[in-house]
């Protein structure tokens, strides 16, 4: 993994606010191009909820020719959780964003986080005191991403 942002305590009045929120984290990072918070939220916007993957977790992403720069993993707390119209996993608390420059590293990233999240890797960012500690478990969950 290139870059791992954490974010804490993050208002968003929406899932489309929480997204780009999440997606700007990368930007801001250097991972992810100026275009791909929006990029994110048209992925849902297009397909549904199908990023609430779990209760409460949202995997925010767009496709690597969307602005991917560089491999990077993100996670965002939010302060207020909000509804993404997912049937069973609303609402989302805790969303990890992620970009990728190629389809091939795209796959290989999607892959590292399945792990890290059938290992725990949600209920440990949630029980993190802060920002500092969602950034550790973010990095320790995948080193080799």
């Amino acid at each position: 993994m290139t870059i791992a942002v954490a974010t804490d305590g993050v208002p968003a009045a929406d899932w489309r606010e929480a997204v780009v929120r999440a997606a700007s984290a990368l930007v801001e990072a250097g991972a992810a191009g100026e275009g791909y918070p929006d990029a994110c939220v048209r992925v849902v916007e297009e397909n549904g909820p199908y990023i609430v993957l779990t209760k409460g977790l949202a995997l925010v992403h767009a496709r690597p020719e969307e602005g991917g720069l560089a491999v990077g993993v993100g996670v965002t707390r939010l302060a207020t959780p909000v509804e993404f119209g997912h049937p069973d996993n609303d609402p989302v608390d805790l969303l990890l964003a992620f970009c990728t420059p190629d389809p091939d590293v795209h796959v290989g990233t999607l892959a590292a986080l399945a792990r890290a999240l059938s290992g725990g890797l949600a209920d440990r960012l949630r029980a993190a005191a802060g920002q500092d500690d969602l950034a550790r478990e973010l990095k320790e969950a995948l080193p080799d991403a």
